[in-house]
């Protein structure tokens, strides 16, 4: 064999076993890189299916109990001056593996879009909810993401057999888990952090095309300092939290 045509073997994941050993065997220096780095791919493979297996452990506890509509909920944007509050409830396949499912704060934008689509595609249910700017300031936006949560779950078309939510209190008719840093802990809530994190990120993109100045494709409405000179200068959107500061002093007039 040509070490091109051994360079288009390797770099497929699944190579015969025999066909492999002959490759093994060749003596040729450029054969031997070409297995080295064919071993060290597999091996961060087989790490990264480890470290998305580990993310299991909460689940597995439950798909012993023969429990496997297990919700994961999450989050994103409590924090922003601007645009919605939006949550995300997914129930995955047991055991599903994603190469890079992670908490979304530790996944690449680019990345995030490939893994939501995955998401969609393999999900048992997947149901996404947003509360306006408007519905936040009527409550607060701790009652306003609790009140997303619960609406998320309740859209579903699966009945949840488990609930595993990332840090809020909830409670449902079935067990539910609290769990801090939930996105990081659990495959369920990793995936619901991403899927809502995609989302919401569409939404701050429109909105940037329907408000320009204020960077909202950049910022997604967090109070960066492009952010606060805008507001100083072009004043508050539609999409703009009223009951946050500093919009909150500039309704007032302070």
């Amino acid at each position: 064999m040509t070490i091109s045509e051994i360079r288009t073997i390797l770099s497929q994941d699944d190579v015969e076993e025999e066909l492999l050993q002959e490759i093994l065997s060749d003596g040729r220096k450029g054969v031997k890189t070409l297995v080295g780095s064919y071993m060290k791919r597999l091996e961060r493979k087989s790490r990264e299916r480890l470290r998305v297996e580990s993310m299991y452990d909460v689940e597995s506890r439950f798909y012993q109990d023969g429990l496997t509509h297990i919700v994961g909920i999450d989050e994103v944007g409590r924090g922003p001056l601007a645009g919605p509050v939006t949550v995300a409830a997914v129930i995955l396949p047991p055991h599903w593996f994603c190469a890079g499912l992670n908490d979304s704060k530790k996944v690449t934008p680019k990345h995030r879009e490939e893994i939501a689509a995955k998401i969609y595609e393999s999900a048992l249910d997947v149901s996404v909810v947003s509360l306006s700017p408007e519905e936040i300031d009527a409550v607060n936006i701790y009652e306003a993401t609790m009140m997303a949560m619960y609406q998320a779950v309740k859209n579903l078309t699966v009945s949840p057999e488990v609930v595993i939510v990332d840090a809020m209190p909830l409670h449902f008719n079935c067990p539910t888990e609290s769990l801090i840093h939930g996105d990081a802990k659990s495959a369920s809530v990793a995936a619901a952090s991403i899927v809502a994190k995609v989302y919401r990120d569409h939404l701050m993109d429109e909105y940037d095309r329907q408000y320009p100045g204020y960077g909202f494709a950049q910022n997604k409405g967090y109070g960066t300092a492009e952010h606060i000179a805008a507001l100083k200068t072009l004043g508050i959107t539609p999409i703009h939290r009223k009951s946050f500061e500093p919009v909150k002093s500039m309704v007032l007039g302070k």
